[in-house]
């Protein structure tokens, strides 16, 4: 079992920054894949960033592209997302996730493993 828990969330202005944090326990922390997802009130998950095991490899959704970086320091079993340019549009629910299937990024929800319990993101126009 890993225990995975997000920290960072808040109200923000539109246009404006936010980091979020998403600490792991364990001792493999770098076995895992990683990601982050949210969830907007009323709307399904959704697929926000990946990042494989070593820091390589990174995808991200079409809608935040150039706003948002994925990165991880396996030295602190911790993952990062650094949210710009913040729209009322990415107000949700954000969560971590770890996924241990053998592939460099997962963007689908079902092949993660584990999950965090989310920090919200409130973006004010």
């Amino acid at each position: 079992q890993v225990q995975l828990v997000e920290s960072g969330g808040g109200l923000v202005q539109a246009g404006g920054s936010l980091r979020l944090s998403c600490a792991a326990s364990g001792r493999t922390f770098s076995t895992y894949v990683m990601g982050w997802f949210r969830q907007a009130p009323g709307k399904e998950r959704e697929f926000v960033a990946s990042i494989s095991r070593s820091g390589g490899s990174t995808v991200y959704a079409d809608f935040v592209k150039g706003r948002f970086t994925i990165s991880r320091d396996n030295a602190k079993n911790a993952v990062y997302l650094q949210m710009n340019s913040l729209q009322p549009e990415d107000t949700a629910d954000y969560y971590c996730a770890a996924g241990a299937k053998q592939v460099a990024t997962i963007t689908r929800a079902s092949w993660y493993d584990y999950w965090g319990q989310g920090t919200q993101v409130t973006v004010s126009s």
